[in-house]
């Protein structure tokens, strides 16, 4: 099996959107995306403004994505097909999103909700807790070692 982490580009676009619709924990359709604003022109426009989102493959094949947002130093969405969990996808993919934001911001931050898998997993990863938010959704920062 191999894996293998890389910058997106625009042709990634649609596997970006068929990746986020394939979880199973904080699942979202493609219609309530795009209610939210997150649209393939949305995607692609921060493409351009920097290199801000990953995609990890297995054997070539989109497994799982990460996503920055370089102006508010966040990790704005990090996810892995459910079917390629437990292969190291999504640290490998956090790695290359908190390295990309480190270059411009002291602390980053992230929003997950509170008992969600997700919460644990960045904990494990060196987050911090604080703030709890409306609805069980939680803030995390990490600083720079």
């Amino acid at each position: 099996m191999k894996k293998t982490v890389r910058i997106a580009n625009q042709t990634d676009i649609a596997a970006v959107f068929d990746i986020r619709t394939s979880v199973k924990e904080n699942h979202l359709s493609r219609a309530q995306l795009t209610e939210m604003g997150i649209t393939a022109d949305a995607i692609q426009q921060a493409m351009l403004q920097a290199p801000c989102v990953w995609i990890a493959e297995v054997d070539g094949i989109a497994a799982g994505f990460s996503m920055a947002n370089r102006e508010d130093g966040c990790v704005f969405a990090a996810f892995v097909r459910p079917e390629y969990e437990g292969y190291g996808l999504g640290r490998s993919l956090m790695e290359k999103a908190e390295g990309f934001l480190f270059q411009y911001h002291p602390k980053i931050w992230l929003e997950t909700a509170e008992a969600s898998r997700a919460s644990g997993f960045y904990q494990t990863l060196g987050w911090l807790l604080v703030e709890r938010l409306p609805q069980g959704d939680i803030r995390m920062e990490k600083r720079q070692l």
